[in-house]
């Protein structure tokens, strides 16, 4: 018998692990709506502590809410598209910098990597560079009608979740033992999205301000990639870091404004990541840096890109979910950092 259920839970799990390659198209939109879900109850959680706003009924928070995420995101893609035009525009001077850049390697260390570069740069497409680039952003969304009718649809099904939760749970003790249950489930993941946001808002938002005060081409763009890898933890940062940096070698022609990123941007990433982010996460990012790494790799390995921005927050709101339950419990604490389950 324990035989049969281990083949059971095999075969169960390889169907689970097949669903996630070959429904990525379906699954990915949803687990976004999902997040954006959480969002829009933050916003509306923070609407609510506003003296006048409180007052007005949930339906009208919920719409004002959802605009101004909405109304956010397309901003966002906007001034993301007017980036990559500029530097679009900007690829032949990149590109002549290039042979520059050899040029003060020859000079400064006697080395020739003028025909070396001469060759690579045959096989150097900046443009397709920034198309991935630009697209890997995107599709990270994936497509954007089908994301808004999960989240029409979720948003649709909030209000009579209660009415459900007492229909599963009919028993007075069972129903109240629930409820709290998933109003500590929604807090700890609301909390989660809203700090982990905020923290990849403020890298973002300084790594800005230091890229424009270094005269780095399209400062918005680099900064709003910035924000989305710092979701990623550990690579991303470094990343992040990597291709403004570059970008900014190609724009000069000289080493002296990428050294001035690579310092200042990775300083903010250090300082936010290592000081700020852990202060204000507290035990809700409780999650083993050797889970952190193997999620990293399970998921880029099942959804690419968007696996590995995603791969933490599912794994956390995953522990967070589990450590509710007293059958999952001890797989919670075995996925925390340090065997302390949020509480």
């Amino acid at each position: 018998m324990k035989a049969t259920n281990k083949i059971y839970i095999f075969l169960v799990l390889t169907a689970f692990v097949v669903i996630l390659i070959y429904a990525q198209g379906i699954i990915i939109p949803f687990i976004l709506a999902i997040l954006f879900w959480f969002m829009i109850r933050v916003i509306k959680k923070l609407l609510a502590k506003v003296k006048y706003v409180k007052h007005w009924p949930q339906w009208l928070l919920t719409i004002i809410s959802s605009l101004i995420l909405l109304s956010f995101l397309f901003l966002i893609v906007q001034m993301i598209s007017m980036n990559i035009k500029y530097l679009s525009n900007m690829l032949p001077v990149y590109e002549s910098n290039v042979n520059k850049i050899a040029q003060s390697i020859n000079q400064k260390f006697d080395v020739e990597l003028s025909s070396l570069l001469s060759e690579y740069i045959k096989d150097l497409y900046l443009g397709g560079i920034l198309s991935r680039l630009f697209s890997t952003l995107t599709s990270l969304f994936g497509d954007t009608f089908i994301v808004l009718i999960y989240l029409i649809f979720l948003l649709l099904e909030e209000p009579t979740f209660s009415t459900k939760l007492q229909a599963m749970y009919p028993e007075k003790d069972r129903h109240e033992k629930m409820k709290t249950m998933v109003a500590k489930i929604d807090k700890s993941v609301s909390n989660y999205i809203a700090l982990k946001t905020m923290a990849s808002l403020l890298t973002g938002f300084l790594s800005y301000f230091a890229l424009l005060f270094i005269g780095v081409d399209a400062p918005f763009f680099w900064a709003f990639l910035i924000f989305i890898l710092n979701f990623i933890p550990t690579i991303g940062s470094l990343v992040a870091t990597f291709f403004p940096a570059v970008f900014a070698l190609l724009q000069f022609g000289e080493f002296t404004p990428a050294i001035l990123v690579l310092a200042i941007v990775g300083a903010i990433q250090i300082v936010v990541g290592n000081f700020i982010e852990p202060r204000a996460m507290g035990k809700t990012m409780n999650i083993s840096p050797l889970v952190v790494i193997l999620t990293l790799m399970l998921w880029g390995m099942m959804w690419g890109i968007p696996g590995m921005l995603l791969s933490v927050p599912i794994t956390v709101i995953l522990i967070i979910i589990m450590s509710e339950f007293e059958g999952t419990k001890p797989l919670a604490i075995l996925l925390s950092r340090n065997g302390k389950i949020h509480k």
